[in-house]
């Protein structure tokens, strides 16, 4: 049986671990293609996965209040590492998490941002509304209202895994939303859902673009394989 250890021996475990197998000549590299907006300890994605996988078999996961607590110090955390830790433990843990596992999920969007941790995210809360379809509505009207540019790009891309399963009517209707926004990661979100859905429903997303105006960036991603098939 795994041991149990609070959030914060957990947090101070997995950090500890990451420091001392991270390599100090990859990390610089690491920061500037991420702006440097984020410390790393410059472990790839192959080796901190491998370490998340051991952890996790030696500790379990937490669940919770203790799952709440350990993602938030490791998104306190300056390294990017313990963010990607964090949500890879979130990811395995969500489904035994109830629909009130959606704020926690909102406020990781806004914690720590950036395109790689939020389209996790994303992936995630694709995830919780298909368990609990209840929350769609709600939640991303609220999130559309909120005016902000994450939470927004989240209710664009949410729905990327769903195929014929799609709202339909909720993906376009956003998409109008943000139409006129001059931020890229808006831009590229609705033309990347559009493009995901014309390959369930190509006709269905070109009259959508046809009929519509759209960012020239929206339109050119939204239409990439339709043209591509031509």
């Amino acid at each position: 049986m795994p041991a149990i250890l609070s959030p914060a021996d957990y947090f101070e475990t997995v950090q500890s671990l990451f420091r001392a197998q991270g390599d100090p000549e990859i990390a610089p590299f690491q920061m500037a293609y991420m702006r440097n907006q984020f410390d790393f300890f410059g472990l790839k994605m192959p080796a901190w996965t491998a370490l998340a996988k051991q952890v996790h078999a030696e500790y379990g996961l937490p669940d919770g209040e203790n799952l709440a607590a350990l993602l938030r110090l490791c998104f306190t955390d300056s390294h990017r590492e313990m963010h990607y830790f964090g949500l890879q433990t979130l990811e395995k843990a969500l489904k035994k998490e109830g629909p009130g596992a959606i704020d926690l999920l909102e406020e990781l969007i806004l914690t720590q941002s950036w395109w790689d941790t939020v389209d996790w995210i994303a992936k995630l809360v694709g995830l919780h509304f298909r368990r609990y379809p209840e929350l769609i509505l709600p939640v991303t009207e609220r999130w559309m209202d909120s005016g902000e540019m994450w939470l927004q790009r989240v209710c664009l891309i949410f729905q990327l895994s769903y195929k014929e399963k799609t709202d339909r009517e909720l993906l376009f209707r956003y998409v109008r939303r943000v139409a006129g926004s001059k931020e890229f990661f808006l831009q590229k979100g609705a033309g990347w859902a559009l493009r995901q859905y014309s390959r369930t429903d190509p006709a269905a997303v070109e009259a959508f673009v046809a009929g519509e105006k759209l960012a020239a960036l929206t339109r050119r991603e939204a239409l990439r394989l339709i043209w591509a098939g031509r």
